[in-house]
């Protein structure tokens, strides 16, 4: 069923094409992007894309504001808000600590003008560090699990899949594949359930090759950061957004690797960690626990570690 109101917060790469997307794809009624860019950034961006409605015939309206009433009224939140970690005027980097903090100052505000024009909406947050990001948003919002989901698995199994298929040498659709843990250098690619036309991968890659992928794969996003020379990857980000905002929009109950709050599940507990779930139109409608092996669930621990490090870093910003 098509949606009232799909609504966007960040007007960036990532933001701007989920906004063209979510139109061109007829997924809501109404599309809403907020950005505080001066001078109107989001408006602009908005209307350039509410003047190509009539070439696709597509009756939806596009709006977009500075202030966060624009969101009132949306069934799903897209947030992407966030700065990217990029070269001061001096020459300097920021450090990681330094972005962490600004992207939660970002996170909090986003979280604000959530709470007070859209508390019953479903989020899908994509803004890096994801792990920090979401987490930040369950601590401001207190959503039900099913209705606060972090975009990364889907993400991070589309690039598994794709240099999977490349050195097969078959159709990405023939490729089934799943990307576990946190999204960083600590994923984990599941090579055990990873199937090709429902044969297992050895079948067709050799071992030292699908090595090779799975490492690619880790570092696929600096790659891509590395090959454009400024921004990162943002296609790819929305569309994989946009695969969860289907899922739920049209009650597909589809099986997808996201970031949500365990609840006991792999043996963790209150951590938003990327695992397989249902997705409908209640958002994660159930989480599904994978057969490991031995040696992945050592590395699936190790992920959990990591994000674990993230949520404390999350907690201590907060208490300072």
């Amino acid at each position: 069923m098509m949606l009232n109101k799909i609504a966007v917060i960040g007007g960036g790469n990532i933001g701007g094409v989920v906004v063209q997307e979510a139109v061109s794809r007829r997924l809501a009624r109404n599309v809403a992007l907020v950005d505080v860019k001066p001078p109107e950034f989001a408006r602009g961006k908005c209307l350039d894309v509410a003047e190509g409605t009539p070439v696709i015939g597509a009756d939806i309206r596009v709006e977009g504001s500075k202030e966060y009433d624009v969101i009132e009224g949306a069934d799903i939140i897209i947030n992407t808000a966030g700065v990217p970690r990029t070269t001061r005027p001096d020459g300097t980097m920021p450090t990681r600590e330094e972005l962490l903090g600004t992207n939660l100052k970002i996170t909090d505000f986003v979280s604000e003008g959530i709470a007070k024009f859209a508390p019953d909406a479903m989020v899908i947050s994509i803004a890096n560090p994801l792990d920090a990001i979401v987490y930040r948003l369950h601590m401001n919002l207190k959503k039900d699990r099913s209705r606060l989901i972090g975009m990364a698995g889907i993400l991070d199994s589309a690039r598994y899949r794709l240099f999977i298929a490349q050195e097969a040498g078959v159709s990405v659709d023939n490729v089934q594949a799943m990307v576990l843990g946190g999204h960083g250098d600590d994923m984990l690619p599941i090579r055990s359930a990873c199937r090709i036309a429902g044969m297992p991968v050895e079948k067709f890659v050799s071992p030292e090759k699908l090595d090779a992928i799975e490492a690619r794969t880790r570092k696929a996003g600096g790659e891509v950061v590395k090959l454009l020379g400024v921004g990162s990857a943002f296609v790819s980000p929305a569309w994989s957004a946009l695969e969860m905002a289907e899922a739920i929009a049209y009650d597909k109950k589809k099986i997808m690797p996201v970031s949500t709050l365990l609840q006991g599940e792999y043996g963790v507990n209150g951590l938003f960690i990327g695992v397989p779930a249902v997705l409908g139109k209640n958002g994660v409608e159930k989480v599904i626990e994978m057969e490991l092996t031995d040696a992945e669930k050592e590395a699936f621990k190790k992920s959990v570690a990591s994000v674990q490090k993230t949520a404390d870093e999350v907690i201590a910003m907060t208490q300072k």
